[in-house]
């Protein structure tokens, strides 16, 4: 899985400043609110939907009183209902496949400031399916080795009896296989057995490879045009196959 989103999250969660980790707590925050709406209540037990977001916002240490506020808040506010999902999907520097997850109450600006990313970092927006048939939704749960030191084969043991489908071992980190509807169960049963999560969701994986940058431009151009979606408000989740 080397060049999957899995990095992005591992940045955000372990090296983040306040400034930043403060805008991912707003996006998940945004997420949290519409799942509560469109997903059928705030009890995580009945609503899926709010159960994946909640695992993801406590493996981004997310604190629990602003889970709970997020909650409250959302079941007393009708906000969230101008907010709509929209992916759009293009091509990075050298055919790099990218798929751009968005949470927007204006489709417009959206679509507007999406395609200006593509473009200003030499990439192109494409149209809806060009590239999502290469990838496959997975829960993808991350665990922290960095400091553990872990034992590859009892964390294994863990994840699978935890309810992983698969699991892969890269350095300082492992990294469990679900279904998108287990991550919930699977990060909080993975999490019980004292284990650090780095990330807990479901995302697009690459199924047909990657692709490695030769030029150092367009290592260059990848890279801003990652920082400038991550950067843009309406921006939940970005995947890409480039293999960093």
């Amino acid at each position: 899985m080397a060049g999957h989103s899995k990095w992005k999250n591992i940045q955000k969660t372990k090296g983040a400043a306040d400034a930043k980790r403060g805008k991912i707590f707003t996006k998940i925050a945004r997420e949290m609110m519409v799942a509560v709406k469109e997903g059928g209540g705030g009890d995580p037990a009945n609503n899926s939907r709010l159960a994946s977001v909640i695992a993801k916002a406590k493996a981004a240490n997310m604190p629990n009183d602003n889970i709970k506020r997020t909650i409250d808040k959302a079941l007393g506010s009708g906000d969230s209902s101008s907010f709509e999902d929209i992916v759009y999907e293009g091509y990075g520097p050298s055919g790099v496949a990218v798929i751009v997850e968005t949470m927007t109450d204006n489709r417009n600006r959206t679509a507007s400031e999406v395609r200006h990313h593509f473009d200003k970092y030499g990439g192109n927006m494409g149209a809806a399916g060009c590239v999502s048939w290469s990838f496959e939704r997975k829960g993808v749960i991350i665990i922290d080795n960095e400091d553990e030191e872990l034992d590859e084969d009892a964390v294994m043991m863990d994840a699978i009896e935890a309810g992983a489908e698969d699991f892969e071992a890269d350095g300082e980190i492992f990294t469990a296989l679900c279904t998108p509807e287990d991550v919930a169960r699977v990060s909080e049963a993975i999490s019980e057995k004292g284990y650090k999560l780095l990330s807990a969701q479901a995302e697009m994986v690459p199924q047909n490879g990657y692709i490695k940058l030769e030029r150092e431009d367009d290592i260059k151009n990848m890279q801003k045009m990652l920082d400038m979606f991550e950067d843009d408000d309406d921006v939940q989740n970005v995947y890409h196959n480039w293999e960093e």
